[in-house]
């Protein structure tokens, strides 16, 4: 199981393995850089939030709980450093269409490229506590337990704060004139 491993990877790394950093950085390099990007929809901005997170979590592992799932404590350093991120800008960047993921997500889904700007713009223009839960969701597949492990919020907070975020993003897309999937 894949928190047995981590877990042991985990204590490997206290223990001053830093082999094992390395193997827990492969494992979620590309899931915390998708992340970023997804919230940040710049890559730089999610190279450097990526960079940053890992460099976090080796300086802070001692702190980690094991109770815990690790992965929902990167995803929870990884959605911090990307909000911010966003704090930092003070705006909200342009839309970037060269910047897709190669990960299958709800956007693509809608099956053109015309369509797929729409709902990535929509998706920038709702507030980032918003756009975080769509991403954990939507895109990065989290189960509301894990969404809530990683935003530190209880599973009806996230239950609730994702039905207001399909809404304002559905409202968004009304907007931009997109009437349906």
């Amino acid at each position: 199981m894949v928190e047995d491993v981590d877990a042991d990877l985990v204590r490997r790394c206290r223990n001053g393995d830093r082999g094992a950093f390395e193997v827990l950085l492969r494992r979620y390099e590309r899931p915390v850089y998708n992340a970023a990007l997804r919230m940040l929809r710049n890559p730089e901005d999610a190279k450097d939030v990526s960079q940053t997170v890992f460099l976090k979590a080796y300086e802070h592992l001692a702190e980690y709980d094991p109770k815990y799932r690790f992965y929902s404590w990167i995803y929870r350093i990884a959605v911090n450093e990307s909000l911010n991120g966003l704090n930092r800008r003070h705006r909200l960047d342009p839309v970037d269409e060269e910047t897709t993921d190669e990960r299958p997500g709800p956007d693509q889904l809608f099956g053109d490229e015309q369509r797929s700007r729409c709902v990535q713009g929509a998706l920038m223009c709702i507030k980032p506590e918003y756009r975080t839960v769509i991403v954990l969701k939507h895109f990065l597949g989290c189960s509301y337990h894990d969404m809530s492990e990683i935003l530190q919020l209880p599973e009806k907070t996230v239950k609730s704060r994702l039905f207001t975020a399909r809404q304002l993003l559905k409202e968004e897309l009304l907007d931009k004139g997109m009437t349906s999937p």
